[in-house]
């Protein structure tokens, strides 16, 4: 008997151990997007949720995505192609906007129409754009200045519209009511004094990221706090009136998951929406589970953020937010699909998606580094790996072009080709020091050459190797190890990015045939 019990607990232990382990895998997991998306705004309309994000010096910009289920997220539009006009959005005339061009946006739906606001330090303006039709557009634009500093677009239920908005001191603006900038005859008014002490006195940084929310009657109000020695914390507000006054608490302080706000599912069901800082892959979301408690939201499972949540597993962000591209058009096809960004503004009349299925990215003028030049085609990386393959045809390539493939941040690597008057040469340079260093230089004697970068964020690896084939399958590293960082200038986690500059002569160009993205690497 004791033996028949002992086999019949063993078999029991198995198969709960088997149904824990698949109710595991069919739950969702953090971070929900392993990739750089921060500053999200989110809302819900019906069953289909959207959400807008940050990617400052990138063009087009403030991008759309959509999900059914809070997990799964595909790109479906962008606010604006070019935020505006001037030469650090253009990286002309020696100038850029790297970490700056458009932050935190707003994303609202009010009275049928779809509205995100952003803001940018670069022109010092407040962007509002509006659609009745959020992932087909078209998108109309209105600006005005002062840039209002990580607002929220707010409508009340008077019809009233408002940015809330400030560091540490938290301001409210009436706008006008075709939003094309504050009330005249009005003035904003301060409505927390120093909303940064409700994490205590050791202020840190002062609290910012506002988003306003209005629920059964309250005002809540998000804000993201640091206290000095601490980590990124979660404050709210709540008040009876839009104008206060307002009583604040620390919401959540975990693992430095926080800046964000609330969304509900059809079935009432609450969660707050959330980034967390995670190396060189950059600010990636997590989903917190919100419970309410006399009238205030309650974040986490005991003030945790719990690592498995209770809806639809993870999909692979292939090819909603990524993917490859074998950059073949059918007539009438939209050029590039949503998933690629230029580096600043490109110059249209430099590329083209040619007839025989290549990317061209042609030099108009003479550029003195990777950073400065135009036209370079980004993908975000990912976590834990990733990795990007691409086929260059450099038969265009004139004397003293550098094209290849890049993995662009301040602290830069490439593999590509190098073209002098003396011949061409696959080389690897390394910029993880700021400068520029040409790691290893090989002569290269045939038209095409095959490159390849793989990142490891694993456990904040954060490096990277690059590699080159001369026939596409037996692959040769070159170069050393890209120690990667997300640094400060650049605000952004790493991005894949397809390039070309000339450095002696413009009018060369280069051919990319295809890019390929993967989340899987080699093992070295």
């Amino acid at each position: 008997m004791t033996n028949q019990l002992l086999r019949f607990s063993a078999a029991l232990f198995f198969v709960l151990t088997v149904l824990a382990s698949t109710l595991k895998a069919q739950q969702a997991h953090n971070p929900t997007i392993y990739a750089d998306v921060p500053d999200l705004s989110m809302i819900r309309v019906g069953n289909t949720y959207y959400m807008s994000s940050t990617t400052m010096h990138m063009s087009p910009g403030v991008p759309i995505m959509k999900s059914t289920d809070l997990v799964n997220w595909k790109l479906v539009s962008y606010a604006y192609d070019k935020l505006d006009d001037v030469d650090e959005l253009n990286l002309n005339n020696g100038k850029s906007t790297y970490g700056r061009g458009s932050w935190a946006s707003s994303l609202r739906y009010h009275n049928g129409m779809y509205y995100v606001s952003t803001f940018a330090g670069t022109t010092n303006k407040t962007y509002i754009y509006s659609t009745r039709n959020i992932e087909k557009g078209p998108w109309k634009a209105v600006s005005f200045k002062p840039a209002l500093h990580d607002h929220s677009l707010f409508f009340d239920d008077d019809g009233k519209a408002y940015m809330v908005y400030g560091a540490g001191r938290i301001m409210l603006a009436e706008l006008n009511d075709d939003l094309t900038g504050v009330k005249a005859g009005s003035a904003p008014q301060e409505i927390i004094t120093n909303a940064s002490t409700a994490a205590g006195p050791n202020v840190g940084l002062p609290a910012e990221g506002s988003q306003l929310f209005k629920i059964k009657g309250k005002y809540y109000l998000f804000n993201i706090s640091w206290p000095k020695g601490g980590m990124r914390t979660v404050l709210i507000h709540r008040a009876d009136k839009l104008t206060g006054p307002y009583e604040g608490r620390v919401a959540l302080q975990d693992k430095g998951v926080a800046q964000g706000g609330l969304i509900s599912t059809p079935k009432n069901d609450w969660y707050a929406y959330l980034f967390r800082d995670f190396g060189a892959v950059g600010r990636i979301p997590y989903l917190v589970p919100v419970t309410w408690q006399d009238g205030w939201p309650v974040l986490g499972q005991d003030g945790k953020v719990p690592m498995e949540i209770s809806l639809p597993a993870n999909k692979s962000i292939i090819p909603g937010i990524v993917a490859s591209d074998e950059f073949k058009r059918k007539k009438g096809e939209y050029p590039l699909p949503l998933v690629w960004q230029w580096n600043h503004n490109p110059d249209d009349k430099l590329w083209s998606v040619t007839p025989q299925g290549y990317l061209r990215l042609t030099t108009g003028r003479i550029d003195t580094s990777i950073m400065l030049a135009r036209n370079t085609l980004t993908q975000r990386t990912f976590g834990p790996v990733s990795g990007a393959t691409t086929a260059l045809n450099i038969s265009g390539l004139r004397n003293g072009d550098c094209a290849g493939l890049l993995l662009l941040q301040k602290q830069f690597g490439w593999v590509g080709v190098k073209a002098d008057a003396t011949g061409k040469f696959i080389v690897m340079v390394n910029g993880e020091t700021g400068v520029a260093i040409e790691i290893q230089r090989l002569t290269l004697s045939q038209k095409t050459v095959y490159l390849k970068a793989e990142c490891d964020f694993r456990n904040r690896t954060d490096k990277a190797a690059f590699a080159y084939s001369l026939d596409g399958k037996t692959w040769t590293p070159i170069g050393n190890a890209l120690h990667m960082a997300y640094t400060i200038p650049h605000f952004m986690g790493y991005r894949f990015g397809l390039f070309n500059y000339a450095t002696k002569e413009p009018g060369g160009y280069a051919d990319f045939d295809f890019f390929h993205i993967s989340d899987t690497i080699s093992d070295r």
